[in-house]
């Protein structure tokens, strides 16, 4: 239908429309909010490109940032608020009874206001000129691809596709589209959503763990974030090839990073270049010595960990984060950093491993009864209680799945070609994807 539209601007207010309605599907009463949030902030990027005075431009710029903080903070952070003022009333001895507050999250709501932070900032700094266009600023807000999941997209990624709108849908389009499509639903159909009930069960019983048990549910969780996260960005661009858009990558083959830094610029890329330009870089970066490194890297990092959830593990675990980025600045400054790469990528690995066992868990104390058993605290485990915990299919997943990330080039290192034999392989992916559809799973970033 989207591309059985003409002229362009139709096709552009129908692909909006279309958006709004895929919002609204989960529930209409956050298209409101959707569309009232898109015409502050496009209307304060055009305020800001009348220019003034420095004042009235930074006011604009905080009352806008304020604004979209103000509506993602009470639906995302407000129960946790108030949770954790019952909880520090009771430690000093108060009963504050406060109401409990459940609040549905409008979907995708962390990765279109990221979006439209970043929109109204680069405007400010004069990186940007503000689209005089609603339209195209409301697909660029709503576009449903990245509804779900992100990525966090920036105008810029999208501004060029509304400049030079392809006007049908060409063969290499197609081809890229479903490529990606097919990719991305072998990784959540094929491995994550695999490996789902294994590593539910383990993270289940958490205080039954020994050591191998310990390590199969911090080592499967691992990989099924992976498959799953970025099965669903290959699936969004996918989506976009489709519609004649160009997505921004969002991994690059993280698990083989062989510092903390080289991680972050590989998982979640487009968080993460968020983080740096808009954050990381603002408070100073790497200018102004070890300890304000230090500082700004935890900085950063915590609110990394406030971004993805409102919970105490989230913080921990992003603090955590923010830690080993600050003892790796610190090693390389002082020449520490060991020399043998495959050395730096299993330290790397292991500790991005650890830190996910927060990332999973439900409470702090799940967390460290999975990390005490990985510790052996819980004892070493034995084959028969392998077998019984783990089970001869988590396991093969899991080496599977580490030779897979470790050996094999990522989706966007390959180049697809339209020959038969890329589209024999594409096909029986996608075959075996949709032939694996069962139990709905859903993604596990959608939770963010």
């Amino acid at each position: 239908m989207y591309w059985l539209v003409r002229p362009p601007v139709w096709r552009l207010a129908f692909l909006t429309f279309a958006s709004w309605v895929f919002v609204g599907w989960f529930d209409w009463h956050f298209v409101p909010i959707m569309v009232g949030a898109t015409a502050v902030d496009w209307v304060a990027g055009l305020l800001l490109e009348r220019g003034g005075t420095k004042a009235r431009r930074r006011w604009i710029l905080v009352l806008t940032l304020a604004a979209n903080v103000a509506i993602l903070g009470y639906f995302k952070y407000r129960g946790f608020f108030l949770d954790s003022l019952d909880g520090l009333g009771a430690w000093v001895g108060l009963d504050l009874s406060l109401p409990a507050l459940r609040v549905l999250l409008p979907l995708g709501i962390s990765f279109y206001t990221f979006s439209a932070i970043s929109y109204v900032i680069d405007v400010y700094r004069g990186d940007l000129h503000p689209t005089r266009s609603f339209l195209r600023y409301s697909a660029f807000i709503a576009m449903f691809p990245r509804a779900i999941a992100g990525p966090i997209l920036r105008y810029r990624d999208v501004e060029g596709s509304f400049e030079h709108a392809s006007r049908r849908l060409t063969g290499r389009l197609a081809a890229l589209g479903l490529y990606f499509i097919a990719c991305g639903m072998a990784k959540k159909l094929l491995v994550a959503d695999l490996l789902l009930p294994h590593v539910n069960g383990l993270f289940g019983n958490a205080g039954d763990l020994d050591l191998l048990s310990g390590w199969a549910a911090a080592l499967g969780y691992t990989m099924q974030l992976y498959f799953d996260f970025s099965g669903y960005s290959d699936m969004a661009v996918g989506l976009a090839y489709l519609l004649g858009y160009d997505f921004p990558q969002n991994f690059d083959s993280p698990y083989k990073a062989a510092n903390p830094s080289q991680f972050w610029r590989r998982w979640h890329m487009t968080l993460s270049f968020w983080l740096r330009d808009y954050l990381y870089i603002p408070l100073g970066g790497s200018r102004r010595g070890t300890a304000t490194t230090v500082r700004n890297l935890l900085i950063t990092f915590l609110i990394a960990g406030i971004w993805h959830g409102a919970g105490w593990t989230f913080i921990v675990w992003g603090l955590l984060h923010g830690v080993y980025q600050s003892v790796h600045v610190v090693a390389r400054t002082r020449g520490l950093t060991p020399k043998n790469e495959w050395v730096n990528r299993g330290l790397t690995f292991i500790a991005v491993v650890v830190a996910w066992v927060f990332f999973r868990a439900s409470t702090l104390g799940e967390a460290g009864q999975v990390l005490k058993a990985m510790a052996g605290l819980n004892g070493l485990g034995s084959l028969h209680s392998a077998k019984t915990q783990i089970g001869y299919t988590l396991t093969l997943l899991i080496f599977a799945s580490l030779a897979w990330v470790n050996l094999a080039p990522n989706t966007w290192e390959v180049e697809v070609k339209p020959t038969i034999r890329y589209g024999v392989v594409v096909g029986l992916l996608l075959a075996a994807a949709i032939l694996a559809m069962g139990r709905p799973a859903e993604f596990l970033y959608v939770q963010f």
